[in-house]
């Protein structure tokens, strides 16, 4: 029999304990991993670099992201108030659960549709060119 101490083998008993544990060990090993690429593999390809993007670029590609963003936040938020108006029962608390949610639903939707008119002000202030 081992000699690990009490306390530590009832710490190996616990099913979180060893699935924390084996995670623990695949991420050291992947990290072990990542971190072992030869220099070599960052060699000269004989590619040009790409170059940077310009600033109004930068900002289109912004606008985008954030658009998209606000407007997946704002649909999780019209879901959850969905789900909470179907399972509110008549419950007064979980309607007004609902209708906070659903408010802050169309708050989403409303930043998706000004983020080019509040990105064009930043153009403006930035001075960037149109």
């Amino acid at each position: 029999m081992s000699r690990i101490p009490a306390h530590f083998r009832a710490l190996t008993h616990s099913r979180t304990a060893r699935r924390t544990g084996r995670t623990a060990v695949v991420a050291g090993q992947v990290l072990l991993l990542l971190l072992s690429v030869p220099d070599t593999a960052n060699a000269d390809t004989g590619m040009p670099a790409l170059a940077a993007n310009s600033l109004p670029v930068v900002i289109n590609n912004l606008r985008i992201w954030l658009i998209g963003i606000l407007a997946a936040v704002a649909t999780l938020f019209l879901v959850i108030a969905g789900v909470y108006w179907a399972t509110a029962g008549g419950d007064p608390t979980q309607v007004e659960r609902a209708k906070s949610a659903l408010r802050n639903a169309l708050v989403g939707y409303g930043l998706a549709i000004l983020a080019p008119v509040l990105l064009q002000i930043v153009k403006g202030i930035v001075g960037a060119p149109s």
